[in-house]
């Protein structure tokens, strides 16, 4: 099974590790962070108890500098996310390790809907984990934790999936033409940049996954659970309904990186992607700039 998922370590220009591969399971949330925060700390929670004990182990602090999660670390971390010092913008990210991508990573962008500074915010929450933790537990203990994490959070978007592990989009301090060349040959392997696009999507969607959430308005906007079955009628899906009118779309039994040197995109993945078009978020203008134009390809990957 190992070698289904390539083994990925991109090196930052001082030769410390910028992305490895694993697993990411993202959520973005439109309402005001107060609607959702308690949940998000209960997510972190469940988050914690599933990966080993201490693998988060550090944090920024508010001088930016790299703080210890010890108890007090913890302590500011719960503060921090339930009653921050401001009600405006606010991030919190949990590492592994103080000076390199690792494999666990909590990262948590809390922004205010309307909110001038940026185009179209919508807070987010990602969770990661290595492939390693995916070949020793099995896809159905991450898709059981997925819905775990998701139960709560009144998502509009999510996905799990296979994916460069790289807090804040670090992998781009990489070589780009390596990762460049890993998202061609695998469109199944998520880029994921919270810290980038929950600045600017909105309700929009992002590519599907292996494991694709959709709430509202989304959901509606594709015409609901029966359209959906109806749209997807292949044996690898399966469509779980979930309490908030929301539902889980899985589109394979495990994540898949799809390895397009050995075979086709997978017909389910077109078919949602086809359905999500007029909702996938897209940069617009006129003369963008070369990553925002390479990213609305990327995301139109499997159409």
């Amino acid at each position: 099974m190992r070698d289904a998922f390539p083994t990925i370590r991109l090196q930052g220009r001082g030769g410390w590790v910028a992305g490895r591969d694993g697993i990411v399971i993202s959520f973005f949330f439109h309402e005001h962070p107060e609607a959702f925060a308690h949940a998000v700390w209960r997510a972190l929670q469940t988050y914690l108890q599933a990966i080993p004990s201490g693998s988060l182990g550090w944090y920024p602090s508010e001088e930016g500098e790299l703080d210890p999660l010890d108890e007090q670390g913890w302590e500011h971390i719960r503060k921090y996310l339930l009653d921050p010092p401001w009600k405006g913008v606010w991030s919190i990210d949990l590492m592994e390790s103080p000076s390199e991508a690792g494999s666990y990573h909590f990262e948590y962008y809390a922004r205010r809907l309307g909110d001038p500074i940026f185009k179209d915010p919508i807070s987010s929450v990602s969770f990661t984990f290595p492939t390693e933790y995916l070949l020793e537990h099995g896809a159905s203990h991450l898709r059981a934790l997925a819905l775990d994490l998701g139960r709560e959070l009144p998502f509009n978007f999510g996905y799990a999936s296979f994916a460069i592990v790289s807090p804040q989009g670090l992998f781009s301090s990489g070589d780009w033409n390596i990762t460049e060349a890993l998202l061609a040959r695998y469109p199944g392997l998520y880029a994921y940049n919270n810290s980038e696009f929950s600045a600017v999507i909105g309700t929009h969607a992002l590519a599907p996954a292996w494991l694709t959430f959709l709430g509202q308005p989304l959901l509606g906007q594709l015409g609901g659970i029966d359209t959906l079955r109806n749209a997807l009628p292949f044996p690898e899906v399966s469509l779980l309904p979930m309490d908030g009118d929301r539902v889980l779309v899985t589109l394979d039994d495990w994540p898949d990186p799809i390895d397009t040197q050995a075979k086709a995109i997978p017909p389910q993945y077109r078919a949602l992607a086809r359905m999500m078009e007029p909702f996938l978020f897209q940069y617009e203008g006129e003369g963008l700039p070369l990553y925002k134009h390479d990213t609305n390809q990327w995301l139109r990957r499997f159409l």
